[in-house]
């Protein structure tokens, strides 16, 4: 964020003043931090994150948005970037990774397998998109997606970070810190524990169908 945006509108600096004098508010102090400092969590799934790798080289240098710094552990990631195809053997370890994630925590599906379930969407093994069971943020479209694809979502990600408000983001509230997300069961198929009650009921409902009325 350059000068002219973390200077509030409406406000005059004079030209010898203004590369040390800033009039700002707390929230746009506050964003332009966290913009500029978002670590992604170090993994990858699929032919997405060889394009990531690609990213994160010198030829596209993610250092200059401040991304740099993959970290091999949730706890220190604030961003969980979702390379490639998600098969229902992998998804419980990628929600317990990310409830493992400290709060403000954002989730970008890279390319089409990680937003859909791409070209294996119908495949018995394939989870049609992860949005089904974590928050996503950010979408980039793709098969795979162009190393300056992911930088345009990261770049739409930080314009997403300078809107938000500390008086309104969920972290700050009160209650609970973080949406912690049910890992889901891997069984003979993959049961999402939230919706255990329905499944339930469900069955009793087919268990003691209604009783047909008597003809006269």
């Amino acid at each position: 964020m350059e000068n002219n945006e973390l200077n509030l509108p409406g406000y005059e600096i004079p030209d010898d003043l203004k590369n040390a004098v800033s009039v700002t508010t707390l929230d746009r102090l506050y964003n332009w931090g966290r913009r500029s400092s978002v670590w992604p969590l170090m993994f990858g799934l699929a032919c997405c994150a060889i394009e990531m790798i690609a990213a994160q080289a010198s030829r596209y240098d993610l250092a200059r948005f401040g991304m740099e710094v993959m970290r091999p552990t949730p706890r220190q990631a604030d961003l969980m970037l979702v390379a490639g195809t998600v098969t229902k053997k992998m998804l419980p370890a990628i929600v317990r990774l990310y409830n493992q994630m400290p709060e403000p925590k954002y989730v970008l599906a890279m390319g089409a397998c990680a937003s859909s379930g791409g070209p294996f969407k119908e495949g018995y093994n394939v989870v049609a998109g992860i949005d089904k069971y974590l928050p996503v943020d950010i979408y980039v479209p793709g098969c795979p997606p162009t190393p300056q694809a992911l930088m345009n979502g990261l770049i739409m990600l930080q314009k997403k970070i300078d809107k938000e408000a500390i008086r309104k983001v969920r972290w700050y509230r009160k209650g609970a810190d973080s949406v912690e997300v049910p890992v889901p069961i891997l069984g003979p198929d993959l049961i999402d524990v939230r919706r255990i009650p329905d499944i339930k009921s469900k069955a009793a409902e087919l268990a003691n169908p209604p009783t047909p009325p008597a003809q006269a």
